[in-house]
């Protein structure tokens, strides 16, 4: 008999193992169709954001509540099976306020120093590592060059980066590499800029995708490449769908940018337009796709359903899309949606309460935990079908090539469906994973 985990409203049913959703097969039922020789792309892993607000929220509770939280995401079995996260390159709104890891004017980075990140971020890295069992893969991202490097000279409301600037720029990445490995951090990408469409009231900075193509081919990609840095990915654009195709086209169509490129990092904000990502995989197959940053808008909903099925409907569309992996925003905010430093405060799937020490798990935690903690790195999408507008499958292989389905229903409808001679109830607004 196959096992089920299931995740469904108005039950108790919370990544909860059951035999209750399992029938004997019912002939006349459509029939889910799986290939497992039809493989698509290869999954690196899922994980958050190690923002220093998400870090700095754990240490606000004791030492016992701080453990549990870590072990939710990180722990391959009283947890969710993190294995992926993301840091930014100095200060972003999610930080307990801008910085830089240099003085301001300091082109020749002398006084380059990462002491800041040693006091929450890194340490909360460790932590998780240590629970994990296995070095967490690292995507890094800065939100802004310093201010003097940039035409407003400002680290927030856009600017750009100064071309006189932009060999300095280049080393900084290199330099805080170097300085994040020297602390046993495993570094596994870059990308060039966070949002590098938006002009935020918050750390940010514009470029056209020209400008971050020539940023790549004239700086970035030929340091890291006569750098210790030489074997971390660089990936373009980190941000949203709408705009993907045209954005990265330019980048990628260009061998000598290209050739430094890993490929695409993208966000969910303004657009749910899955088939843009496909349609990058379409034209540059050999280029790589992960989504680098998503999460659920103005202020904490606390026991929203609906947040859970928007996390799962969206990881649904990218991994039918070719995307390889998935990276939440922050890991742990307050139950005001923070700190941030200029209000910008959002959800995340698990909210700390701070004065009561408690962990609130919102329904995306469990949505999301019905993919991450079942299909592994190192896994392959496969090819599935089922002949049901109703419900949405995906369908995977791990290592050890046991076989994950994943089934998602956010209709007040319940469904049923065979897979060889079982049958299984998907339960109104619930998404079921299924080993075999």
């Amino acid at each position: 008999m196959s096992k089920v985990i299931v995740t469904a409203k108005n039950t108790d049913f919370r990544l909860t193992e059951t035999k209750e959703v399992i029938r004997d097969q019912h002939k006349e039922l459509k029939t889910l169709y799986l290939n497992p020789k039809q493989k698509y792309q290869e999954i690196i892993g899922f994980g958050g954001a190690f923002t220093e607000s998400a870090c700095y929220n754990l240490y606000r509770v004791n030492e016992e509540t701080r453990k549990k939280a870590l072990e939710l995401y990180f722990d391959p079995e009283i947890g969710i099976g993190y294995n992926i996260g993301r840091v930014s390159i100095h200060g972003c709104d999610f930080s307990l306020s801008s910085y830089t890891y240099i003085e301001e004017g300091d082109k020749d980075l002398k006084t380059f120093d990462i002491t800041r990140d040693l006091t929450y971020v890194i340490p909360t890295i460790k932590a998780a590592e240590k629970i994990s069992g296995n070095p967490i893969k690292l995507l890094a991202s800065p939100w802004t060059p310093p201010a003097f490097m940039k035409d407003n000279n400002s680290p927030i409301k856009g600017g750009h980066l100064l071309e006189e600037y932009a060999p300095a720029w280049a080393n900084y990445y290199v330099k805080f590499i170097e300085h994040y490995r020297a602390q046993g951090m495993n570094i596994w990408g870059i990308t060039v800029q966070n949002e590098p469409a938006a002009v935020q009231r918050w750390d940010s900075c514009i470029y056209s995708a020209i400008q971050e193509g020539d940023f790549v081919k004239k700086h970035l990609g030929p340091t890291m490449k006569n750098s210790s840095a030489k074997d971390v990915n660089i990936l373009v654009w980190d941000h949203n769908r709408d705009v993907i195709v045209e954005r990265v086209t330019p980048i990628l169509s260009d061998p000598e940018t290209a050739q430094y490129v890993w490929g695409t990092g993208f966000h969910w904000y303004v657009s749910e337009a899955f088939e843009n990502v496909g349609k990058v995989h379409e034209l540059f197959p050999d280029k790589g796709l992960l989504f680098t940053e998503g999460c659920v808008e103005m202020g904490v909903h606390l026991q929203d359903w609906t947040t859970g099925e928007r996390y799962a409907r969206n990881m649904f569309g990218d991994l039918e899309n070719w995307c390889q992996g998935y990276i939440d925003w922050n890991l742990y905010l307050d139950n005001l949606g923070g700190p941030n430093h200029v209000n910008n405060v959002c959800d995340a799937p698990i909210i700390i309460d701070i004065f009561p020490e408690r962990l609130i798990l919102e329904s995306s935690y469990y949505y999301i935990g019905q993919i991450s903690k079942y299909v592994k790195q190192g896994a392959y999408r496969i090819e599935s079908k089922l002949d049901n507008k109703n419900l949405q499958v995906l369908a995977f292989e791990n290592p050890n090539h046991q076989i994950v389905i994943v089934v998602l229903n956010q209709t007040d409808k319940e469904e049923q469906f065979n897979i060889g001679n079982e049958s299984f109830v998907s339960l109104p607004h619930s998404i079921m994973t299924i080993l075999q």
